[in-house]
């Protein structure tokens, strides 16, 4: 892995005299009063901006101005026109273009490509106020606005875009996002790092699309450079023997690799490891993925493009791909080196003002609430769920802040956020417990080609050591004028289980009466296709949380989270799941099925059927199910809603097909009753904006409560994922 410049060693920029904005500007009275002329960098968002760091562009703001740029903000504008975006001027740099903390289509139509009414990042919970796919409308209309300033877009939309990918919405393969919003470069994964470089490159006199050499990047290129090696991946391969992968752990004294012997069966499907010129530089080697051209038509090459895609995300090891669009050749270095402790400190200590900006008045900005008194300790994740994309989009390196910086944050949380009352809402990051862990040989890390450190079980080599953790927990309680910390956070429990003494401590100290976590179904097959443990780990953590709760004089409930109509769950995978949830009392309050993000392993089984976790190749290989028509996905969520009069006659008719009408009845072992309640059952009516339009992705999950025990619906974690 290459050592990077450190994220603030640069020359600051001359502007950097102008000082430090309360508020970064949202108009040309408040450059006034700054007393600039005029923006370095101009960043268009499809969120209200609240300058916290639990948002995407209050990060990428305020380290610009760090490095003495004057970055003014465009939030949520009218797209109709091209006006609005000409509001702060023509900056002397570049446009930042982000649809936002969410993809502007998962934010915008549910699961069933119903439009949303609301937006938890628009003041007052407003809905409509971004357009469909925001990150190629607000380009356009900036190119409109000002044709010759550069355009460079990231965040998670432009992320998870960034090759031809299947689009939910339309249902069709669409081409690079980079190319639709006709934007000079694209930023992936957390961009800190290479925003810093190319904002200082432009400074210098280069252009946005001529910076070629940058990591994290996306660009275009008319063919591949002379001097470099293509791997041509373009095809899968006829399997049959070949030589094995190096064993990346052959220098690593006495340590092996679990997954040797299936690294080398995978290499029999996929052409990664051949025809390497002895001696050339892995970082002059190019991998040739299909062409658009070709996935957009032939759904075996998509799930093979996607298998390639996912095997080169580690940045230890990772080359560059390259994706023909036509006449031009989409290019994709490898990802971005995480952020080092430091680093991430310093990213977090800037001067946020921890507050919306001025503008929005009393307003209330329902995401502003959630995390106002939570503390991001870390990013990343190394669970590689499939239908997740926060390892597809911060990478499964977990980047970890300081114990120190942490405490600084709570501390500034209880002297500064307006309305704290001692309760700090949430320390953790996109996985609760990963704080600080990693492998246990860096070389081993750099080298390693697995998807998941946790998936089919937890890697021998990854430090499981909760310690660090727990230490944290204490100190941040023990702060004067804390009274509780919570813990809201995704838990991942196949880890926690590692660490008791971590359960003790959560259980005892950090659950507010409930604790959600998400087995995400109970059936082997589903769970194979998420890269999740079996049910068996939960009930090991079960058994660890009623024991703690217990010996702490506390009631306290787990909540299970479930996920329906995910690829390769069958209508019997539904019905045993239904079954589960009738044993052990419990109803779920809302349902939301398997939505297909872009780029994401599980929405490439769900568009072809193929299952790109293993080799891909014609004529056989494993095959996916997965419940597309709105019927089926209404059977699988309905399975899920048992207990919902309103779901019997479908249920009824299901099981009686699936020859289980034993099922049906009205004692306890029966799973809906035999009679329909008067006024129930009825067609479901049409509402306003039901619809079915082209939109945005997200998975999401079932929130379930115990039956016999308080009822309390909530979300399972933050939507204030950061997105730069």
């Amino acid at each position: 892995m290459n050592t990077p410049q450190p994220l603030f060693s640069y020359r600051k920029y001359w502007a950097e005299r102008f000082g430090v904005a309360p508020f970064l500007p949202m108009s040309r009275a408040e450059m006034d009063r700054l007393g600039w002329d005029s923006c370095d960098v101009i960043l268009v968002t499809g969120d209200a901006y609240v300058d916290h760091p639990s948002f995407g562009m209050a990060i990428i703001g305020r380290l610009l101005e760090a490095q003495g740029f004057r970055v003014g903000i465009i939030s949520q504008p009218d797209w109709q026109s091209a006006e609005p975006f000409g509001a702060l001027g023509r900056p002397n740099l570049f446009f930042g273009v982000t649809a936002g903390n969410m993809d502007s289509m998962v934010n915008r139509y549910t699961a069933d490509r119903r439009i949303r009414r609301n937006d938890a990042y628009t003041p007052n919970d407003e809905g409509g106020r971004r357009p469909d796919r925001a990150v190629i409308v607000y380009s356009q209309r900036v190119r409109e606005a000002f044709p010759d300033v550069p355009i460079v877009i990231g965040g998670i939309e432009a992320s998870l875009r960034r090759i031809a990918h299947y689009d939910y919405w339309s249902d069709k393969v669409r081409r690079s996002v980079l190319l639709d919003s006709r934007a000079d470069l694209l930023l992936f994964g957390n961009a800190e790092r290479a925003l810093v470089e190319v904002a200082h490159r432009v400074a210098g006199g280069e252009h946005p699309r001529e910076i070629q050499d940058v990591r994290g990047t996306v660009f275009l290129r008319n063919a591949v450079p002379a001097d470099w090696v293509v791997l041509d991946s373009s095809d899968v391969d006829i399997p049959g023997t070949v030589d094995p992968y190096p064993d990346p752990y052959a220098s690593a004294s006495a340590v092996s690799c679990s997954t040797q012997g299936e690294a080398a069966t995978e290499a029999k499907v996929v052409r990664l490891q051949r025809n390497i010129p002895r001696g050339h530089p892995r970082d002059r080697t190019v991998i040739r993925l299909p062409a658009y051209a070709q996935v957009r038509g032939d759904p075996v090459l998509y799930a093979h493009a996607s298998r390639v895609l996912h095997l080169e995300t580690n940045p230890g090891n990772a080359r560059a791909l390259v994706q023909r669009h036509g006449d031009k050749e989409v290019w994709l270095n490898p990802p971005p080196i995480p952020l080092s402790t430091p680093e991430m400190d310093a990213v977090y200590d800037l001067p946020y003002a921890r507050a919306p900006h001025p503008a929005y008045g009393d307003a209330r900005i329902p995401a502003w609430e959630m995390i106002r008194f939570s503390v991001n300790i870390m990013r990343g994740c190394f669970g590689g769920c499939t239908f997740c994309s926060i390892t597809e989009h911060e990478g499964r390196i977990i980047q970890s802040r300081s114990e120190q910086s942490v405490l600084r944050e709570v501390e500034e949380i209880r002297d500064r956020v307006e309305g704290f009352t001692g309760v700090i809402s949430d320390l953790g990051g996109p996985t609760a417990n990963m704080y600080r862990l990693a492998c246990k040989d860096p070389e081993i890390e750099s080298s390693c080609r697995r998807l998941s450190c946790v998936y089919p079980g937890i890697c021998k080599n990854l430090n499981t050591d909760h310690s660090a953790l727990i230490g944290l927990y204490r100190k941040a309680r023990a702060l004067p004028g804390i009274k509780k910390v919570l813990i809201a956070s995704g838990l991942r429990y196949d880890l926690a289980v590692e660490s008791p003494e971590y359960v003790r401590e959560l259980v005892t100290h950090h659950v507010g009466g409930y604790l959600k976590i998400a087995p995400e179904h109970t059936e082997n097959g589903p769970l194979s296709r998420m890269m999740k443990p079996g049910m068996g780990t939960y009930d090991r953590f079960k058994a660890l949380f009623d024991r703690f709760s217990k010996e702490a004089g506390k009631e306290q409930y787990l909540i299970p989270y479930f996920i329906a109509a995910h690829p390769g769950t069958t209508d019997e995978d539904m019905l045993n799941l239904a079954l589960w949830l009738k044993r052990h009392g419990f109803r779920a309050d809302q349902v939301q099925a398997f939505l297909p993000g872009p780029m994401a392993l599980a929405t490439a089984m769900w568009h072809t059927g193929r299952n790109p976790l293993r080799g891909i190749h014609r004529g056989d290989g494993e095959t996916v199910p997965s419940a597309k028509g709105l019927r089926a996905r209404r059977l699988h969520k309905a399975f899920l809603r048992y207990h919902d009069a309103e779901n019997w006659p479908m249920l009824r008719e299901a099981l009686r097909n699936m020859g289980r009408a034993d099922l049906i009845g009205n004692g306890k072992r029966h799973l809906v009753p035999s009679f329909q309640p008067a006024g129930t059952g009825g067609k479901r009516r049409p509402s306003p904006g039901d619809a079915p339009k082209p939109g945005r992705i997200r998975t999401q999950h079932t929130g379930l409560k115990a039956a016999a025990g308080p009822r309390r619906a909530g979300k399972r974690r933050s939507p204030a994922h950061r997105d730069r």
